[in-house]
């Protein structure tokens, strides 16, 4: 189980960033582990979120079929997953109805309830309402917003998802913002800020030249062959 320091840590890093360190450390992640469908950000401000992945899907266009007892206990045994630790958490949450997004399992009541038992935000294909009620802070990557939320309930919980492209297990590091998710690799974590910081001198080298007046393609084929090797 990852260090919470070293995970909490990464937030320091915005999500792209969090992908090329990965595409360093574990080549064989680079086509996979990320978000790769259309979403939306609630709140494009925010830090990112970073955490332990609670999962669950959910369907909105007819009923449980279960008994209320049932579906209490559905309920109730869903937030004990999220409530689970090791935190932070984030929730992710696969919207399986047709069509995606037809009922809102977000709103002002479940980013609070959420919120409150240790998760920084949400990740869905789904969608969210409330906007401007929406709990302080709570990170939101959606399919869409929606007004209502039908006959939303949770179909099942602690299981693997699929949201944006992205498959997710119960408990994988979630790194996610305005860009887009990433599932961090357990084994890349500690290494990722040594490997930002050479990347980012990388990139410097890269980058400063285009800023100056006098840059041109001459420069620029130099920076990309410095051997100066024929084309």
């Amino acid at each position: 189980m990852p260090e919470f320091s070293d995970v909490t840590a990464l937030a320091e890093f915005d999500t792209p960033t969090i992908c090329n360190a990965i595409e360093v450390i574990a080549p064989d992640r680079r086509t996979e582990g990320f978000t790769t469908e259309p979403f939306m950000c609630h709140d494009a401000s925010l830090l990112p979120m970073v955490g332990f992945a609670r999962t669950a899907t959910i369907k909105a266009t007819t009923p449980s079929g279960r008994s209320k007892a049932e579906d209490l206990a559905t309920r109730i045994g869903y937030f004990r997953h999220i409530a689970e630790p090791p935190g932070p958490t984030v929730t992710v949450i696969e919207d399986v109805d047709e069509p995606v997004g037809f009922g809102a399992h977000w709103g002002e009541v479940n980013s609070n309830f959420h919120k409150g038992l240790g998760s920084v935000g949400v990740v869905t294909n789904g969608s969210i309402r409330d906007a401007d009620m929406w709990a302080e802070g709570f990170g939101a990557l959606a399919g869409s917003y929606g007004p209502s939320h039908g006959w939303v309930h949770v179909v099942e919980y602690a299981i693997p998802v699929t949201v944006h492209g992205m498959l997710v297990s119960p408990g994988d590091v979630i790194h996610a913002d305005r860009h887009g998710a990433v599932v961090v690799p357990p084994s890349a974590i500690s290494a990722i800020k040594d490997t930002v910081k050479r990347l980012e001198t990388a990139e410097a080298r890269l980058i400063g030249p285009s800023q100056q007046p006098e840059f041109d393609i001459e420069q620029l084929v130099t920076i990309l062959d410095p051997e100066g090797r024929d084309h």
